[in-house]
This record gives structure tokens, C-alpha cells and sequence, in this order.
């Protein structure tokens, strides 16, 4: 081997040992000492070291960095790596099944429960999580709430503080001045429906064609648990505002008609820019399902995302991106979290993918959200490799259209600051996670995970990206934000 051979091939071995992969070839002939070798970076040689809680992987586990090339993965455009990176921020408080949500110029708004004789806080950050305040409506008039529920309305920016009382119904709060001031309603079912009321969810979409005249910009939809599915009255039933939630309709099934959905448990509404509304639950036979209106929540059609999986749970979560597209996202029956899109609304799905990184564990509570065209985020909590409790994970794919889309996923603490370190946190009510979670985008294209630190007294904490994709707009990275962790709770 010539002298040039050598030093070549100790390059080599040390850029390996250092964390990078690089290929080198020389230009001419081996043999000829003329030519100088050219090092050619493969996809995931950033500028840093990829963090031990970044993931960069395809469906089934298998790590990108291995397998791109035997898959012959096309690892550009949309589908290109970014360098990753997790944390966490403390919202000051305590949560209990945390809401969240955030506007057009980036004001984020989660959940406080405060118990009995306190009711349900409204927290908001203006500065990208790194400082939080209480702007609750005063006088709080919802002294206790059942489940608390912040919801922001992508087309108005109204945000709503939308409260369950069990037999009483819901009460409504609105503010349009992102927080500083409050409009207070009482909204209850009128149909009579005396059943236990719960875990209610609500959303807003445009009007959709046909839509007779609303007195509002966006159309209302609640849909609400008032017991299992069965003969009687039962399952998911809902009503419908046209004037931004101050009136609503008499409250109907949100189901189809003929079908047998599990229970009336569901994962969050989501509105879509073309008027439909969509919300996840079991079918009859726990199989995940999809949940769709076109005429704004007055009937509902059933549509089965997959019977190969199962589910464990009824929060079948439900996203929708900027094209209409639809994505969901499930923990199947073996305890792992599922992804599956759909280009018709639902009608047909691509095959079911399981989305966590290699050596994380069973998991739970799951939460979608889409971004641009074939952009999304998911949330989801699962014991993470080094067997030290749950940690939480936030997955993003940027080509969800691409034969092997690229799932990004980052864990948001440490693997000694884990979020819980009970045995079944993920498979019951659990703590500051209650029954579910959330997921908004903000305008960055930057998704907040709306999570709890239980070791911690439930504290909240919404989880990021300090580093990554941007979801949002053009391909390219997000706008850097600090590391967190337990010192902001």
C-alpha cells in the first residue's frame, strides 16, 4: 500500500471513531500518488453530534443511519435530515390532561387544573414558552371543572376555555384579544340527554360548502361522552354553533347511524381549511377509526383506518395538514404507536406504520397534528431504552407522501429525568396526563407537546424541538431555542 493509501485510510478510521460517516474515493487510479482523496458526507453527518435522545428512523424501528442505504431511501428534499434536538419548558404549574394551543402571531395558551373551588387556568406564553402567566378569566366563574380544555381557533384566533360538568353540560369562554379579556357563556345540551357528560372535545372549521348562513366566521362542533355505545341513548353526541359558540343546537349522535362505534371516548376534533371536521375512535370492535363530517357535524360518516393492529385506547388521534390531507395516529394492540395518512378524506389509508425509534418501549397517549402538505407531528409518552421510567417523544415526518418517509423523533428529557416512573403510566389515567395530551404547530412550523412532568407534582410542561424541521413554509430549520429541562418547573 502506498504513502498515500495509508494516510487516506487513517482519515477514514478517524472520522469513524469520531461520529462521522464519510466515503472516500480517489479520483484516478490507486496506484496513482497524484490524486488526492475526496471525502463525500452521507445525510446524517451534521456539524454536531447527533444527541443520544435524537432518533432519526423509517417504520418498523429500523435506524435510518443503517438501513437508507439497503432500503435505497431518498434521503433529499422534503425527506432530508435535520440536526435534532429535545427539551421541555415548565409552565409554572400544575395540569391535569393538558390542552394546548397557539395563534397566528404565536401566543401559546395550555391548561391549569387547580381542583375544586379553582377550576380550570388559562396559561400563556408570548415568548416561545420561556416565560408563562395566568390570564384566567376574572371573575372565574367556573369554580370546578370535571375536564379542562383550552382550544384556539386556527381561522379567528379565538380562544376558548370550554369546561365539562358532568350531568350539567359545558360551560364556554372566549377571548379575542388573545387572553386579556373574556367573554363568558353558559352552553348546555338541550336534548335531554341525562347520561354522565365527559370528556368533551371541540373544534372549528370554515363553513363548508352548502353550510346555510353563520353568524360567525367558522362553524362550532362539540362532540362529547355520554356512555357506551348500546341500545338507548349512548356513545358520542354533539352539537353545533354557527355564531361562534354563543347558541347551540339540539345534541345528536356523532356516529354513524348503523354502526357501532367502542364507546363515546374520542381523541381530539380537528377542523380541516376545506369545512370537514374529523375526530378518532374505536369501532365496534376496536378496531382504529376515523370519524367524519361534511355538513358540520350534523351527520357523521364512519371510516376504518386499518384491521390489523387493534387499539388499546379510544384516543384514535386525528391531524389534518394545510392541503385537507388527513393523518392519524394510534397505540395499537401490542402497546407501540401507529401512523397512517389518507389522500381522500379518509375514505382509503396507506398501510399502518409503526413510528417509534428503535429500543423504545410500550407507549401511550398519542396526539397528532398536521402542518404543511404532507407535514405532521405526534406526541406520545413510552419507556424509553435505558429502563429508567416514560419518557416523552415528539416525531415529526416531513415527506409523509415518500415511499420511506423519514421519522425524526426526539425524547424532551433526559433518560434521568424521566416524566413518570410507574410501571402503567402509559396504559391508565396517569397523573398530570390524566386520559390524553395534545399537539399544536405554531407559524415557525415548531410543534409544542402538551405533557407532564408527574415527578414534579404533574407539573406542565410542553415539550419542543430546540433544533429541527420546520413544519411549516418552506423545507428548512426552525429558529433555534434554548435548551430547558427541570430548572424551568
Amino acid at each position: 500500500m502506498n504513502r498515500l493509501m495509508v494516510i487516506a485510510s487513517v482519515l477514514v478510521a478517524l472520522l469513524v471513531l469520531s461520529g462521522g460517516v464519510y466515503y472516500a474515493f480517489y479520483t484516478g487510479d490507486s496506484d496513482d500518488d497524484e490524486k488526492a482523496p475526496v471525502f463525500v458526507p452521507g445525510p446524517f453527518d451534521f456539524n454536531w453530534t447527533i444527541p443520544n435522545t435524537t432518533y432519526y428512523h423509517f417504520a418498523g424501528a429500523l435506524d435510518a443511519r443503517e438501513w437508507y442505504e439497503n432500503l435505497s431511501a431518498n434521503l433529499t428534499g422534503d425527506n432530508a435530515p435535520f440536526w435534532a434536538n429535545g427539551t421541555y419548558y415548565g409552565i409554572g404549574t400544575h395540569t391535569f390532561e393538558p390542552t394546548i394551543g397557539v395563534t397566528s402571531t404565536g401566543t401559546l395558551f395550555m391548561s391549569s387544573h387547580n381542583g375544586l373551588g379553582e377550576g380550570t387556568h388559562v396559561i400563556r406564553s408570548k415568548d416561545q414558552g420561556q416565560t408563562w402567566e395566568d390570564v384566567t378569566p376574572n371573575p372565574n366563574i367556573v369554580r370546578n371543572s370535571n375536564d379542562p380544555y383550552i382550544y384556539v381557533d386556527p381561522w379567528t384566533d379565538r380562544v376558548v376555555k370550554f369546561d365539562m360538568h358532568a350531568l350539567l353540560g359545558m360551560t364556554m369562554e372566549y377571548s379575542d384579544d388573545e387572553g386579556d379579556t373574556w367573554e363568558t357563556l353558559m352552553t348546555r345540551p338541550v336534548s335531554g340527554l341525562y347520561t354522565p357528560q365527559d370528556h368533551q372535545t371541540i373544534a372549528s372549521m370554515p363553513p363548508p360548502p352548502g353550510f346555510p348562513m353563520t353568524l360567525y366566521d367558522t362553524v362550532y362542533v362539540y362532540s362529547i361522552n355520554t356512555g357506551l355505545q348500546g341500545g338507548g341513548v349512548g356513545g358520542s353526541y354533539g352539537s353545533t354553533s354557527i355564531d361562534g359558540g354563543s347558541t347551540w343546537d339540539v345534541e345528536k349522535p356523532h356516529y354513524q347511524i348503523g354502526q357501532s362505534p367502542a364507546s363515546g371516548l374520542s381523541g381530539h376534533l380537528v377542523g380541516a381549511n376545506d369545512g370537514k371536521i374529523y375526530r378518532g375512535q374505536p369501532a365496534g370492535d376496536y378496531q382504529p377509526a376515523m370519524y367524519r363530517s361534511t355538513n358540520g357535524g350534523m351527520w357523521w360518516t364512519e371510516h376504518i383506518i386499518t384491521t390489523e393492529t387493534g387499539t388499546q385506547t379510544h384516543e384514535i388521534a386525528i391531524g389534518v395538514d394545510e392541503a385537507n390531507n388527513v393523518h392519524a395516529f394510534w397505540i395499537g394492540a401490542d402497546n407501540m404507536p401507529y401512523y397512517s395518512n389518507s389522500l381522500d378524506f379518509g375514505d382509503t389509508w396507506c398501510d399502518p406504520m409503526m413510528v417509534a425509534p428503535p429500543g423504545v418501549g410500550e407507549c401511550g397517549f398519542p396526539s397528532i397534528a398536521g402542518g404543511a402538505d404532507g407535514r405532521c407531528a405526534f406526541t406520545y409518552i413510552g419507556l424509553n431504552e435505558e429502563g429508567t421510567g416514560w419518557s416523552g417523544y415528539l416525531g415529526v415526518i416531513t415527506d409523509a407522501w415518500n415511499e420511506h418517509p423519514l421519522i425524526t423523533t426526539v425524547a424532551v428529557n433526559q433518560p434521568e429525568d424521566p416524566l413518570d416512573t410507574s410501571d402503567d403510566c402509559g396504559f391508565r389515567r396517569c397523573g398530570g396526563f390524566g386520559d390524553f395530551i395534545d399537539i399544536c404547530i405554531d407559524p415557525d412550523g415548531r410543534p409544542w407537546a402538551a405533557l407532564a412532568n408527574n415527578r414534579y407534582e404533574d407539573a406542565g410542561i410542553v415539550g419542543i424541538y430546540t433544533h429541527g424541521p420546520a413544519l411549516r413554509g418552506d423545507i428548512g430549520s426552525l429558529p433555534v431555542l434554548p435548551v430547558g429541562g427541570p430548572s424551568t418547573i
